[in-house]
């Protein structure tokens, strides 16, 4: 079973980030074809990944689960800011107490190490991946009825797959959501290539209430 364990906003929270990004995909500078954007419903922020897990780790994995969020209060976050992984992975990410969100994720990544599963990807930027710019693509150029002579040369530089990701970061540099209190740690299910869009299905296996 292919697992990891993360952190969902609640609706609100994604309501209010779904309204910001609807004005980047429908921006006159048509960045929104150039980009693969992930579907709602997978919307999260990873704290920790196990990869494939034996079906008989799992219930040890979930008990040491159940025993990080026990030892962690609950905490404010807010979603805020933009940036960028290797030119093409865009993400949102997260203000408040994040060093509670960064002790959950240690936390977490300890509880599957004895099921062998090792995570030794950097957690110390909590981030919501909203989509990847598709290689290759370039935002369409928009037609003109000018004369030639203002059309942009045809030796004028093509935009790159940074550049098109460094404006989508511009675009959501500000942006800023409301805070929620996190109280949940959710281990969850992956299923690569089974959710919409040919993008990954989600399925929380267990949920465990912070600081109980």
């Amino acid at each position: 079973m292919r697992l990891f364990a993360a952190v969902w906003p609640p609706p609100d929270v994604l309501d209010h980030l779904d309204l910001a990004l609807a004005s980047v995909r429908g921006a006159p500078a048509g960045l929104s074809s150039a980009v693969r954007w992930s579907a709602r419903d997978s919307w999260h922020l990873t704290v920790a990944f196990y990869g494939d897990v034996p079906d008989g780790a799992v219930p040890s994995l979930s008990a040491a689960l159940a025993r990080v969020a026990a030892s962690i209060q609950p905490y404010e976050l807010g979603l805020r800011g933009a940036g960028v992984f290797a030119h093409r992975t865009l993400w949102v990410g997260v203000g408040g107490d994040v060093d509670a969100q960064r002790a959950l994720s240690h936390g977490s990544v300890q509880a599957g190490q004895p099921a062998g599963a090792v995570d030794n990807r950097a957690r110390d930027r909590p981030h919501l991946t909203v989509g990847r710019v598709r290689p290759g693509s370039r935002p369409p150029r928009r037609r003109s009825s000018r004369p030639d002579r203002h059309r942009p040369r045809a030796d004028a530089p093509v935009p790159t797959d940074e550049d098109v990701a460094a404006s989508l970061v511009r675009a959501l540099a500000v942006y800023e959501g409301p805070r929620w209190l996190v109280d949940e740690l959710h281990l969850v299910s992956s299923h690569p290539g089974a959710g919409r869009g040919g993008g990954p299905l989600y399925e929380r296996v267990e949920t465990y209430a912070l600081g109980r």
